[in-house]
Order: structure tokens, then sequence, then C-alpha cells
């Protein structure tokens, strides 16, 4: 296993990443990148102390409802770069068993990154959405045929592709692009049924950061975003060289989207752990505030708070579900089950919105007017502010205000716009789920059971 120390050495190997106009060359020490990579140094060092055998525990395919259940708590505490690793772990798990009778040429690749991954201890990011273009169109009608990536070169011991993938969380932040079809391609698009497991520092990898880290000069503003926030990357493939050892799909356009459903599986159940967490949060912060601000015993506010608990009851109740019914899948691996993980994450997705701005509507408008920690000490204006802020005998104006600023950094301000349309987005957005909670929903029993109600079966 590496140390966050190794990890962090491990970032400066030549990779071409970017962020607002300059090349990054020295990632950990980046005013804004650097606290991300240093927060992924930290998970390693914490996965350490839960190694088993030596091994880190991303290694642990679970078996059961019970080890899938702790291997979601330990990547959910472990960290973003875990999770998209242990996701793309299983991604691979899972592809690679539901191709094995089709395709089992691939299986030999496909085990073989898998225990690279688990070998090396690298972390990987899934790289699955394409520029895409003119999204009414499908790849080969395309103006720019690199709006999906394809192949563009096929070589004795490889082939060379070209294109982009957007929306790919702490890209730089990790080791290895598994780059895989965004969706099915049919007759014609075999060029474009590319799967492969590519090295960050490629010759070709260019990666182009955004994030919502703060560029505020005190963090103590942003209690939540301020401790590390996983950047996006825009990841463009400029003609790199794949070799056929790390080639896990090439041509075979009926297996184009297993890829991106097995993604989808594991992505959207990591989606719902966080969804299941941060819906306690709001609800938390809804209570707080509510009884700082003197209105916890109003109805219209219980109310409220009544509507988010049942929110973050039902999304909880998925998750366990999922969890609890978990199937036995391809190489003995126990995947959640699919009906309650994309009816949970759609819920929790559809109804993030209404829940914020439940939260907003109970605390008011000082979720963006409160003055700042820095004015809170200075010698002048500190004591106006605990004066003017407080509301009565145990809720000073520090509390009232470091709960606004929290609520704010939430829901309200960049990392709040960035959970706003990750809760729709990231997995897929809300058909998705809808069209996988259709597909395993067992809709013949609903009618039977409707059918036998009315006297007509």
């Amino acid at each position: 296993m590496l140390t966050g120390e190794q990890y962090l050495a491990s970032l400066d190997d030549g990779r071409a990443t970017y962020f607002e106009g300059e090349r990054v060359h020295d990632l950990p020490g980046h005013p804004l990148l650097g606290p991300a990579a240093r927060t992924v140094a930290g998970g390693y060092d914490w996965l350490a102390t839960q190694a088993v055998d030596g091994r880190s525990p991303l290694a642990t395919v679970p078996a059961n409802p019970e080890e899938l259940r702790h291997m979601v708590d330990v990547v959910h505490h472990a960290g973003m770069m875990a999770h998209v690793t242990y996701t793309s772990i299983m991604t691979l798990a899972t592809a690679g068993g539901r191709i094995a009778d089709t395709a089992p040429q691939y299986l030999e690749p496909i085990n073989a990154c898998i225990e690279h991954a688990h070998a090396s201890d690298v972390r990987i990011t899934q790289c699955i959405t394409d520029a895409k273009g003119d999204r009414s169109r499908p790849p080969l009608k395309q103006d720019d045929p690199d709006a999906y990536v394809h192949v563009v070169d096929r070589q004795r011991d490889g082939v060379v592709v070209r294109g982009a993938k957007l929306h790919i969380t702490g890209a730089s932040l990790g080791h290895e692009l598994l780059t895989i079809p965004t969706k099915a391609m049919k007759a014609g698009e075999e060029d474009y049924a590319i799967a492969a497991l590519i090295p960050v520092n490629s010759p070709g990898v260019k990666i182009i950061n955004t994030t919502y880290a703060t560029r505020h000069h005190d963090v103590r503003d942003f209690p939540i975003s301020g401790n590390g926030a996983a950047p996006e990357g825009f990841v463009v493939l400029d003609d790199v060289f794949v070799p056929n050892e790390r080639i896990l799909l090439d041509g075979e356009v009926a297996l184009a989207a297993v890829f991106a459903h097995s993604l989808g599986l594991w992505e959207r159940l990591g989606g719902l752990s966080g969804m299941a967490d941060g819906a306690d949060l709001l609800v938390g912060f809804a209570q707080l505030i509510a009884e700082a601000n003197g209105l916890g015993g109003e109805a219209h506010i219980k109310e409220k708070i009544s509507e988010m608990i049942i929110h973050a009851t039902v999304i909880r109740a998925c998750l366990e579900a999922a969890l609890s019914n978990a199937e036995s899948g391809p190489l003995g691996a126990a995947f959640p089950n699919e009906l309650y993980t994309n009816a949970g994450k759609y819920t929790g997705a559809a109804n993030y919105h209404l829940m914020v701005r439940h939260l907003h509507d109970i605390a008011g408008g000082a979720i963006l007017t409160a003055p700042s920690i820095a004015d809170l000490e200075h010698p002048e204006t500190g004591p106006l502010i605990r004066k003017y802020m407080g509301t009565r005998e145990g809720v000073d104006g520090e509390y009232r205000t470091r709960l606004f600023h929290a609520i704010r950094d939430l829901t309200a301000d960049a990392y709040g716009g960035w959970q706003a349309v990750t809760n729709i987005q990231a997995g897929g957005g809300l058909y998705a789920q809808r069209i996988v909670t259709r597909k395993h929903y067992d809709l013949d029993a609903a009618k039977q059971h409707a059918l036998a109600a009315a006297g007509l079966t």
C-alpha cells in the first residue's frame, strides 16, 4: 500500500494538467488543487489503518450483503478518490462477468487491470461522458467525428484514440483513466466501441481543471468546502496510444453499453450513500437554525422539517433495501439491488431542490448576509455582531453566525451549486434512473395484482 506521502510524490510523473490558463507542475503545492491532493493523501493513510493482510480494503470484492454494506462505509469514509477507484474496480469486475460468454478474450486484460489496481494501490477515475457535439445526432453523423472518443489508428501493438471526456471528478488526482463508451453503439460505430485503462501521464492526455474550492483567504467562512474540494477534469485524449494489454473492448458494438450500465450501478450506489448522509445533514441544519431563530415550535416550521425527515428516511430506506437485497453477480461478487438503488437515487435527486428550499425558508436571509468570522474577531464589530445576531439566552451571535456560514457553504455558494447539479447528473441524469427502475420493477406482477383486485383474472 502507498503512504500518503508516496501518493503525493507519485503525482510528479509528467502529467499534463491545467488550471485557469496555466499548466500545473506541482499539484500538491497548488493553492487550490493542493488541498484536494492532500485530502486524498489523508485517505491513503486512513486506509492503511484498515489494511487486511497488508492489502488495501479497496482490494476487497464483497461476497454478501454484509460485506457490501461494510465496503460502502469504508469507501465513504476514505473519500472521493477511494470511492471512484472502488467504483472503477467493481465496474471492471461486473462488466467482465457480463461479457465473459460473448467476449472472453477481454477477461485476461480486465483481470490484469484489476490486479494492477490492487497491487499498485493506484487511484482510478471513470471517463464516460463524451463531448457529444449535437445531442440529437449519433456519433457517425456529427460534424466533428471527435465528438465521441474513438479509434483513429490501429497498429500491431495497440490503437490510437482521440476525443474528450467531461465531468471527470478528480481526474488530475488519479493515476489511471478508465475510459469507456458513454452509451450503446450501433453497427458502423465500431471505432466508438472502445474501452481502455489509460495512464494519466500518457502522451496526449491533457486535463483541464475547474473547482468549487473557496478562493477566500479565510476558509473559516467555508466550514464544509474549505477542508478540501475535488477538482473536475475536462479530459482530452489527443491521439493517445493504448497498448493491446490495456484494451478492454474494441469494436463489439453490442457490448458497448455493458460498461456504462455496470458503472451506473456502482456510481449510483455511491451517490445514494452520499445522499442518505446529505439528507440527514439538511435535517440537522434545519432543526438547529429553527431553534436558534426561536421558531422551532412553529407549526409551519415543524411541517417543513417533518417533510425533510420523511425524505431523509426514504433515502436511507432505499439504501438499506439496496444493500439488504444484494444479489450474487459476476465473479461471485455481491452487487446492490438495481431497483432500490435507482429508485433511491432518483428520489434523492428529484427532491433535493425542495429540501434545500425548505432549509432556506426556515433559516432566512442571513444565510447570505451573515458577517464573516474575521468580523466577529474585530474588537469594534465583534461585540456588535454577537449582540445583534444573538436571539436569546443560550443562543449567542457567534453560534448563530457560524450556523449560517455552514448552511450557505453547503447549499448556497460554489459548493452548494456543485451539489445541486451533481445530485441530478452524477451517475446519469434522472431519465437514466427512470429507465433502469422500470426495467427492474416487476410490472407484470403489478398488473396481475390489479386484475385480481378488479375481479378480472
